[in-house]
C-alpha cells in the first residue's frame, strides 16, 4: 500500500511539474539546438482516451531524428507512441512532425524499421532490456530546411 501511495505521489509530482514546464519548452527553452541533449514536447494521442497530449521529454539529436526518454519508468507516453506512432513535436520553439518508433519493456516493435532507424534501435533495445529503460526514436517526416540553430543564432540577419 506504501507504494501505491508513493507512485501516485510521484505521478501528481510530475504532472504538475509538466504542466509548469511544458509551455517554456514548447517555447524552446531548454531545446537540444545548441547543445546535443536538452528538452522538447511530444504531442501523443491517448491510447484509451483519444485525447491530445503534450508531454515534455529529455531529447538528444542524432543526425536528423531525435532521441527521446523520460527521468521516470512508468510512463504512459512510450505506450501511447507505441499505438500512435504519428505525432507531432516541438523542438527549438517550431512545430514538426515525425513518425515515432518507441522501445521499452513490453512494447513490440515493428519488423521492418528504416534503415537510419535500426542502428540506433537496436542499440537501445539492448539498453532497455539490461535497466528497464523506454526510448523513442522520432524520424521527422520531411528535412529540416535550416539547421536546427540557425533559427537562434541568426535572428538579427
Amino acid at each position: 500500500m506504501f507504494i501505491a501511495g508513493f507512485e501516485r505521489l510521484q505521478s501528481d509530482f510530475f504532472r504538475g511539474l509538466n504542466q509548469f514546464v511544458e509551455p517554456l519548452v514548447r517555447a524552446g527553452l531548454g531545446a537540444p539546438v545548441l547543445f546535443p541533449a536538452g528538452a522538447i514536447v511530444v504531442e501523443t494521442l491517448g491510447r484509451k482516451s483519444g485525447r491530445r497530449l503534450n508531454v515534455p521529454l529529455v531529447a538528444a539529436l542524432v543526425g536528423d531524428l531525435v532521441l527521446v526518454s523520460t527521468v521516470r519508468r512508468r510512463s504512459n507516453w512510450l505506450r501511447n507512441l507505441s499505438e500512435h506512432p504519428d505525432v507531432r513535436y516541438w523542438l527549438g520553439g517550431r512545430e514538426r512532425e515525425a513518425t515515432a518508433f518507441a522501445i521499452g519493456p513490453g512494447i513490440e516493435a515493428p519488423e521492418e524499421l528504416p534503415q537510419r532507424v535500426r542502428c540506433l534501435a537496436d542499440v537501445l533495445r539492448q539498453h532497455s532490456s539490461l535497466f528497464g529503460t523506454g526510448f523513442a526514436i522520432l524520424m521527422p517526416r520531411e528535412s529540416l530546411s535550416e539547421p536546427l540553430g540557425a533559427s537562434l543564432t541568426n535572428k538579427s540577419e
